[in-house]
């Protein structure tokens, strides 16, 4: 009895440092880009507010989506509420591992303490990984055919940053088909994991309800953040057009997405910029935009979602 009390005080206090850690990585992480913030704050402090507030509601809004998207790539009912708090947590996690990686641990975590084992639930990490590009692609080639006299993407980005990005997706594809071709091992566990990865693809389109969650999720997510992008502009007053700003945010989203960075950072912000201004946007408007648009959509719910990720792991969620 002893033995077991003592055991249990010796745990306690490195479960307590471990649901620290978050706090502390987005403590860290905000006071290295805290002249970034001030930067930010100073250059929005003429903004609309009203516009603004709009853009933190819209910001709100975006979790619904991805929790539509990741129910949807899993058979099994997921619980609601601790779903939505996963994914609070999943965001602020997604800030301090590049290519999404914490976003994906803490699913992973979540999904397995739902009772889906862990070769299913890589799978579903998996289709919304596939998922996700799919709906910015759709969404960004039906704006510009609803919209054909919107800027064209050759005015978006320089014609040496598409190449940049280009080359360094055939270069990871590359290095990644010969590090499968040389390690057999590892070429059969890939082969395991795409074979049950299709076979649970195929079943979840062969339910209505789940094809409607993942592809309403997977479109609806980057409108709403090119909505927030938008309102964000009018709170600055971009004489730039709305449609005109959402193919801005989408074009650039899939360009800085091939860059693995923690959470988009640098890369969303250079992307961003970029394309803005080749949509006609004065550059320090422009710039006030995209740090505007950052803080909204990243600094300000990194704080809350750490705070969510440590209850989760406290309570034993993750």
């Amino acid at each position: 009895m002893s033995t077991t009390l003592t055991s249990a005080r010796g745990r306690l206090p490195l479960r307590q440092l471990i649901c620290l850690v978050p706090l502390l990585l987005a403590a860290a992480w905000v006071a290295g880009n805290w002249s970034v913030i001030l930067s930010g704050v100073g250059e929005l402090r003429g903004a609309d507010v009203n516009w603004l507030l709009a853009s933190v509601a819209v910001t709100m809004t975006c979790w619904i989506p991805v929790c539509l998207l990741r129910q949807g790539t899993v058979m099994e009912r997921l619980p609601p509420g601790r779903l939505l708090a996963s994914q609070i947590a999943a965001g602020s996690a997604n800030h301090l591992l590049p290519a999404g990686l914490g976003a994906h641990v803490v699913t992973l975590r979540f999904l397995q303490g739902c009772g889906i084992p862990t070769a299913r639930a890589c799978a579903a990490l998996a289709l919304y990984s596939l998922t996700q590009p799919i709906g910015r692609y759709t969404l960004l080639l039906s704006l510009m055919a609803a919209y054909p006299h919107a800027i064209p993407l050759g005015g978006l980005l320089p014609a040496e940053y598409g190449l940049l990005a280009l080359a360094i997706l055939v270069g990871g594809l590359t290095v990644a088909a010969l590090v499968l071709w040389s390690v057999r091992p590892l070429r059969g566990f890939v082969q395991d994991f795409l074979r049950t990865a299709l076979t649970d693809a195929r079943a979840l389109h062969a339910r209505p309800a789940r094809v409607i969650a993942i592809w309403t999720g997977a479109l609806a997510f980057p409108a709403l953040q090119a909505c927030v992008l938008v309102t964000v502009a009018r709170a600055l007053q971009m004489p730039v057009p709305a449609v005109d700003i959402m193919i801005a945010y989408l074009a650039a989203s899939i360009v800085a997405g091939i860059v693995p960075t923690p959470g988009g950072i640098g890369s969303v912000e250079a992307a961003l910029l970029i394309a803005l201004v080749g949509a006609g946007s004065p550059v320090s408007v422009a710039t006030a935009a995209v740090l505007g648009f950052r803080i909204v959509t990243v600094w300000l719910p990194l704080l809350p979602g750490a705070l969510v990720l440590a209850v989760l792991v406290r309570r034993k969620v993750l």
